[in-house]
């Protein structure tokens, strides 16, 4: 839940009215339920009130309710940037509408014991980095595949997988639990769903099949009843954006300006959006969804090498539009991915590409550095237009990091962006998103954007509490955020920022602004990890490990820790680092380590916003 989610519900004392055991058996039960469901149970017990009827009895021990007859599915969600945990929301309001009983669970709220115990059980899993499960689904993810997991030979399940299909290990999380589920004696009643990027209309027809499925073993009810786990339930009480990633905002950009220095090996930019008269609202830690259009350049390339119309319409999703402006504004053109050069293959007969196919290491490292216009330069050949539609992936928005508070900076929201630019077979290359914002995109011109909230990434409620940021390059940006948020709540907690970067007189990005939190006293500690400035390169998990007798007593004091940034390299490289203080200034061996470091991430001290 995130930490303002309760703002606006009113302070209640119940005096003499209520026992204290009374008040928090009333609470406990009401936690978690929606707006309609609060109407109606307030609804019922005013009607109870009026009659002059006492509450119907609780069922004596060993009893069980009428809806307890009912069967129940648990609906568990492993999300990283919340697109798992939107597809389970969406499923269990399915649910609801079909009459039958369902439970939303956080894979991080869920107690991996109690598998054994469950008899419906639906996994919506996105899958991180390379191969691996979002940090709110490691734990279970590491249960189900130890010798502790027990058998569930009465369990019926079903898997969706997100991923990405240009990844190597595509949906590997979501391959996972539908493996380790089958071994211990689990029936799939759905063959699993692999979904790439542009997942909603498959993961809806998933939705749709699996409560077609389960008809027979559930029991329609006459209103839908939620069986809310307590303690785990997933809070619908979070404001409802007017704007979201299908129907985003018309923005305004006002400045895209450059933040390193002349001699730079990078171009990173400090990007401000105007917000002005959306109302849209969003909390440090969350993202920014911002779509982009590709360069029109690309789009004229692919079309001469294939020999199109660029006028010739086409159909994209049932939206009839011009070859061009879909290879502009609807097709993803500037990442490579299997499913592309597989149907690019059979519209040309290329046979150096069937070939390339066949090893499938050799196609990994070709796909790895080229865009799609690279691969249709190597082979071009006539292809029709549609045909070419067809073999794209849907443009998707890209999601950058917030890196300001709207305590500070109001209707307007930062960005900061790395310039994806560089040059490849004889070619000029930019990123899609980064080139857009930091180049094609003039200061004035209109972005369409939406706020991707990200509850895996919030300041600790209590603003005593020491933080301790690791956010190396870009992943700097939500920082700038969290100590702007906690310039304004007058936080009186310790925060500690380890960065780095190449150079310090090129790459300190926000320099002044934290010299400036330094003199206030809000910044009490700051690392700085230059790699390039010296012989031996030093990043920033060599610092921690030099800090790590301090960075073990701010943790002992109940501290917050969080890293932002690389995910492959850097973030696995801080963890070792991190296991290692703990080991080392703790007094733990290794499965000791883990556990204190697994103990800080369920106690959602230990948060990760990587890429």
């Amino acid at each position: 839940m995130s930490a303002n989610s309760n703002q606006n519900t009113p302070t209640v004392s119940p005096g003499a009215i209520l026992s204290e055991p009374q008040w928090n058996a009333i609470t406990q039960a009401i936690s978690g339920l929606n707006a309609q469901q609060l109407t109606w149970v307030s609804g019922y017990m005013a009607g109870l009130a009026a009659s002059g009827q006492a509450l119907p009895q609780a069922p004596a021990a060993g009893a069980v309710a009428a809806v307890g007859d009912a069967p129940t599915l648990t609906i568990l969600f492993g999300s990283q940037t919340g697109n798992s945990k939107g597809v389970a929301q969406s499923l269990q309001a399915k649910m609801e509408a079909a009459g039958y009983t369902s439970k939303l669970v956080s894979m991080a709220d869920f107690k991996p014991r109690q598998i054994k115990n469950e008899t419906h059980l639906a996994i919506v899993a996105s899958t991180h980095g390379e191969g691996e499960p979002p940090d709110d689904a490691i734990e279970l993810h590491e249960f189900l595949g130890s010798k502790k997991a027990p058998k569930v030979e009465k369990l019926k399940y079903a898997v969706l997988s997100l991923g990405d299909s240009s990844y190597e290990f595509f949906c590997q999380t979501g391959k996972d639990f539908d493996e380790r589920l089958a071994k211990l004696g689990g029936k799939a009643v759905l063959s699993r769903v692999d979904c790439d990027v542009d997942y909603e209309a498959e993961a809806q027809a998933w939705c749709e099949k699996l409560i077609d499925t389960l008809k027979e073993d559930f029991t329609t009810q006459g209103s839908a009843a939620v069986a809310m786990q307590t303690g785990a339930a997933v809070s619908t009480g979070t404001a409802v954006q007017a704007y979201t990633k299908k129907a985003p905002f018309n923005a305004t950009l006002l400045t895209s300006q450059k933040i390193t220095g002349r001699d730079s090996v990078k171009d990173i930019r400090h990007i401000e959006i105007s917000l002005e008269d959306s109302g849209i609202a969003y909390q440090v830690g969350d993202a920014l969804g911002v779509w982009f259009k590709n360069d029109a350049s690309l789009a004229d390339d692919i079309i001469t090498l294939i020999q199109a119309s660029a006028d010739q319409s086409v159909d994209v999703g049932g939206q009839q539009m011009t070859f061009k402006e879909a290879l502009v504004q609807k097709l993803e053109l500037t990442l490579s991915y299997p499913g592309f050069v597989k149907a690019y293959q059979e519209a040309s007969q290329c046979e150096a590409l069937a070939t390339l196919m066949e090893d499938k290491a050799a196609f990994r490292e070709y796909l790895s550095d080229r865009q799609i216009v690279d691969i249709v330069r190597e082979h071009p050949h006539p292809v029709p237009a549609q045909r070419f539609v067809e073999a794209c992936r849907p443009l998707t928005p890209r999601l950058y990091s917030i890196a300001s508070s709207q305590a500070e900076v109001e209707d307007e929201v930062h960005l900061t962006i790395a310039h994806v630019e560089y040059d490849a077979f004889g070619k000029r290359h930019q990123g899609g998103a980064s080139g857009y914002l930091c180049e094609r995109l003039e200061e004035g011109g209109e972005v369409e954007v939406f706020v991707e909230p990200n509850d895996n990434f919030r300041l600790p409620e209590n603003t005593d509490t020491p933080v301790i940021m690791i956010g190396p390059g870009t992943g700097i940006a939500p920082f700038r955020a969290f100590m702007q948020e906690r310039d304004a709540q007058g936080a009186e907690g310790k925060n500690w920022l380890f960065f780095g970067n190449p150079n310090f007189t090129q790459d300190f990005l926000y320099q002044v602004e934290w010299q400036s939190y330094v003199k206030s006293g809000l910044l009490s500690k700051i690392s700085l990890a230059f790699s390039r400035d010296q012989k031996e390169k030093i990043y920033v998990q060599h610092r921690l490990l030099e800090e790590g007798k301090a960075v073990f007593e701010w943790l002992e004091e109940g501290a917050h820790l969080y890293v932002c940034g690389d995910a492959n390299h850097m973030a696995k490289d801080v963890e070792a680092a991190l296991l290692e203080i703990i080991k080392t200034h703790g007094g733990k061996d290794d499965q000791e380590a883990k556990a204190y470091l697994v103990g800080l991430r369920k106690a959602k001290r230990y948060q990760k916003d990587v890429y």
